[in-house]
């Protein structure tokens, strides 16, 4: 007999070789039913691997990310199998699970295939789908794989294989097709109800540009066809949210061949949409005791060798700056944060000054290659709100659970309201990727877990996603579509201290290091404002639209009045433009609508000799007439209505 510890705590005993789906129909056979994949002492096993030894399993559904990823791991075979029986003589090479559905990379030859084939490859999916074949795993030696591949004429399996370990090579079985695996598979293929391949593109193998470029297919299944077809209509609502879509029809950002890929330029409504980001966050940073400073867009080369920064991201920098001293080279600010060491050992320092928290919207540089550019979601220049905060001890806890404090200010002012938490910590199995001693970081990590404890944040551990000097608390927002973003970070730092020798005068009269917080509550504006774009599809809280209010004219006769409408809003600070174009109320209707105007105010003979305003609200319609006084305390209550304070 074996004892297996369940999630609940529960822990049953079975005989010797019992399997992960016999454990689930000892549950119910409904549950039984749900269950596509298992892991055990937190290892992935198949649903018919026998169970020999005490362990802990879990059972997972479609419900479960690790589910998902089985079942398009599993609908990856299914494509490669279609796509041998369709095109004889392709050479598979690596098929994996993505973040949303799966793709694989085949190296065609001489057959040219295109997006009009994909349908014939859906129906060929699904046909072996509805065969309900179970996905067998077997082991095999290295002189058996390497020999089965070999007669294929399939190099880039036999690459694979060269560089695995004899004894932990296995294959996967299905139907009448083999392909090379490590396994986590559904039971069988008749789970897969709905399949849609996406798009072909280009991919070098093993992402290498010197190697032959393959095709890569891309592709998504679901248990039924329901859940594809939401997922379609999903898709459709986020490409009309496109931030690059909306950022071009409401005039806030472009690009320039000529400025370079991945570099924006900020337009009149976008740069003004940024200032009162940077406006709302400074007074909240005020509130609680920051400090601004600013720093060059360089340094020099040493400063971010001290920081370790060159070492560990030279290569994603651009290329130093040299100068005509010899010798001397500088580089365009990929971090802000060695510079804030700098500031903040300009002068010296006693505890009874700490905390120091400096702030800046720092723009920082890094090459990103040009095909990972995306929108503002992915640039080569971007500006940080960052600040770093230098404290005691002592001091750490109580500083680290403020700045939990402000994330979730700026979060719940900005409609964010869907989010977790992830702690970030180091991989124990890689020291090599990180700084600093090994008792700073299990400080620096406990601290983070006490903090989001006591803040009752509900919060994942992931191992391994620590940035190279320290642990973080990272913070994962769920959008109006539902898509998951990391937005926020919080991180514990007590190496950089020590490789700047950052020190402070204790109570003992004896010198100390401090230690450094990083936050950055928005990440990057550029990054932000896309995420705050796609969530609010472009309408934005009434507070931070650029312009409020369209006063729109019904002719050039009632321009003085609607001149006058403007100035009352402005003596009550209320954002407001003039339309007083020779077109149509209609056109010009249509037009404030399309820039998603929160208000528009329609003025003609009747409102100018009775004193009112005609009110039109976004998305509504008519909210009929009142006085521009009345308007403007209509505005103010709802932006006071929709407005957080924040408490220190």
């Amino acid at each position: 007999m074996i004892s297996i510890s369940l999630p609940d705590g529960s822990v049953k005993q079975f005989d010797a070789g019992v399997t992960p789906m016999d454990v689930a129909k000892s549950i119910s056979e409904g549950f039984a039913r749900n269950v596509i994949s298992a892991s055990y002492n937190s290892e992935t096993v198949e649903t018919s691997t026998p169970l020999t030894t005490d362990g802990s399993l879990v059972l997972y559904t479609w419900n479960n990310d690790e589910g998902k990823k089985a079942f398009w791991h599993s609908s990856a075979h299914i494509l490669a199998q279609a796509l041998e029986e369709l095109f004889p003589g392709i050479k598979l090479t690596i098929g994996p699970a993505i973040e949303n559905g799966f793709y694989y990379d085949v190296d065609f030859g001489a057959e040219m295939i295109s997006e009009k084939d994909l349908p014939a490859i859906e129906k060929k999916m699904l046909e072996i789908a509805r065969g309900k074949f179970e996905f067998s795993m077997r082991e095999a030696t290295k002189a058996e794989a390497l020999e089965y591949y070999k007669k294929q004429g399939n190099e880039y399996k036999v690459e694979l294989i060269e560089n695995l370990e004899d004894g932990t090579i296995t294959f996967c079985d299905h139907a009448t097709f083999t392909d090379l695996c490590r396994g986590g598979h559904i039971p069988h293929t008749g789970i897969v109800k709905a399949v849609k391949l996406m798009s072909i593109a280009g991919a070098y193998w093993r992402g290498d540009e010197n190697n032959k470029q393959l095709t890569r297919i891309y592709g998504i299944s679901f248990p039924k066809q329901k859940d594809l077809t939401e997922y379609l209509e999903l898709l459709e609502e986020a490409k009309k949210r496109d931030h690059r879509k909306l950022g071009k029809e409401l005039e806030l950002f472009t690009f320039s061949a000529k400025v370079g890929q991945g570099l924006p330029l900020w337009l009149p409504k976008g740069a003004a949409l940024r200032e009162r980001l940077e406006s709302f966050l400074k007074k909240a940073q005020k509130k609680a005791g920051y400090e601004m400073v600013v720093s060059p867009h360089i340094g020099q080369k040493e400063l971010y060798v001290t920081s370790g920064h060159f070492a560990k991201y030279g290569e994603d920098s651009f290329q130093t700056i040299k100068t005509p001293n010899e010798g001397e080279e500088f580089m365009l600010k990929p971090m802000n944060c060695p510079h804030h060491c700098e500031i903040y050992k300009s002068k010296p320092w006693s505890y009874k000054d700490l905390p120091k928290r400096f702030a800046e919207f720092g723009t920082v540089y890094r090459y990103e290659q040009s095909g990972e550019l995306h929108g503002l979601t992915r640039v080569r220049g971007f500006t940080q709100d960052d600040a770093h905060l230098f404290c005691t001890p002592e001091q750490l806890d109580q500083e680290f659970m403020n700045v939990i404090d402000l994330v979730l200010y700026v979060f719940g002012s900005l409609g964010f309201e869907n989010f977790t938490a992830q702690v970030s910590l180091r991989d124990p199995e890689k020291p090599e990727k990180y700084i600093g001693s090994l008792d700073n970081w299990e400080k620096a990590e406990n601290a983070i877990i006490n903090a989001a404890n006591a803040k009752g944040l509900n919060y994942t551990i992931v191992p391994g996603e620590a940035a190279f000097y320290g642990p973080k608390l990272d913070f994962m927002v769920k959008d109006a579509l539902g898509r998951s973003w990391q937005l926020g970070t919080i991180q514990v730092d007590y190496n950089l201290p020590e490789r700047f020798e950052l020190e402070y005068k204790g109570s003992d009269n004896e010198m100390h290091r401090p230690i450094m917080i990083h936050r950055a509550p928005f990440g990057s504006m550029e990054r932000f404002i896309a995420i705050l774009l796609e969530h609010t599809g472009g309408n934005f809280p009434l507070w931070l639209m650029p312009e409020q209010v369209a006063i729109l004219s019904l002719s050039e006769k009632y321009e003085k009045y609607a001149q006058k409408v403007l100035d009352l809003l402005e003596n009550d600070e209320i954002r407001a433009l003039v339309d007083n174009r020779n077109e149509t109320i209609g056109k010009k209707i249509r037009e404030a609508e399309m820039n998603k105007l929160p208000y528009m105010l329609i003025v003609g003979e009747q409102e100018e000799k009775d004193g009112t305003v005609s009110v039109r609200k976004h998305s509504e319609g008519d909210l009929g007439s009142m006085t521009v006084e009345a308007f403007s305390e209509m505005i103010k209550e709802e932006i006071k209505k929709n407005t957080i304070e924040f408490n220190v």
